[in-house]
């Protein structure tokens, strides 16, 4: 914990501002950019409790990521606001993860997406309630209740889905197969990272693996479905700016009126 004269920002400061604000914005744009893919399937679940459901998780995750940039833009030299973060970036500024961009697929993708991202998050938030940012520990205590809930989502309906028809069962292997691709880079150290980790700001992400991991064998074994979480080839480079192809179509749907119209302040 900080001391009584030295602030979160004085904390960030000293430690490496730079690499922790880029790590912080990693999690943040991880937030912001599911955010994103999570409202698309509001009226296209497959329930109309599912479409609240879904869109309940994405604001969770929407408030993550805006506590987070918030912060980031106090501690990373700019001055950027939250809507100067996630609006007027380019794509090569943007830190998520490859899964989190990912487009829309099948519902059993998209559960087979939250269980690894709700999982790593978990591991994550978990430990960063001990972060030695005070801004951080607080962002990452009220987080981790969010995360449990999504967590347990996308767990109830993996089982039902893998444990339920012969169709179901097959599609949610698929998801699980094609999500594979993506789950090594949730656990990759960045430079960043190593750096966040090093102050105490921050933790290694490859540190959450073996927890991560573990819970989402426990929920495939129980669903009869094969665990997954590697695949011939990989995705990497989000932490560094290197996305997929989705990734400017995302963009310019999320920023077009904003970027349309810098001016408005009311609608």
């Amino acid at each position: 914990m900080t001391s009584a004269a030295e602030t979160p920002t004085d904390l960030v400061e000293a430690q490496g501002s730079p690499a922790v604000a880029d790590y912080l914005l990693g999690l943040a744009d991880d937030a912001l950019i599911y955010t994103q893919r999570l409202g698309e399937w509001v009226s296209r679940a497959p329930q109309i409790e599912e479409d609240m459901a879904l869109g309940n998780i994405a604001l969770d995750q929407l408030g993550q990521a805006r506590a987070l940039l918030t912060y980031v833009g106090s501690v990373d030299g700019t001055g950027r606001d939250e809507d100067a973060l996630a609006y007027l970036r380019d794509e090569r500024e943007f830190r998520n993860v490859h899964l989190v961009e990912q487009e829309r697929g099948d519902f059993g993708f998209e559960m087979a997406r939250l269980l690894w991202f709700s999982s790593y998050q978990y591991e994550l938030y978990a430990r960063l309630v001990d972060s030695a940012d005070d801004q951080v520990a607080a962002i990452a205590r009220k987080a981790i209740k969010e995360v449990a809930y999504h967590r347990d989502h996308a767990t109830q309906w993996v089982l039902r889905l893998g444990d339920g028809t012969q169709q179901s069962h097959e599609r949610m292997q698929a998801g699980l197969d094609a999500v594979a691709t993506y789950v090594a880079e949730l656990f990759d150290d960045s430079e960043s990272a190593r750096a966040a980790a090093e102050s105490g700001v921050g933790v290694l992400p490859s540190s959450l693996a073996d927890g991560a991991k573990a819970y989402v064998r426990s929920v495939t074994d129980e669903a009869t479905l094969d665990y997954v979480d590697s695949a011939r080839a990989t995705a990497r480079g989000g932490r560094i700016g290197v996305h997929s192809q989705v990734m400017g179509y995302l963009l310019a749907e999320m920023q077009h009126i904003h970027r349309s119209h810098p001016d408005a302040t009311t609608w």
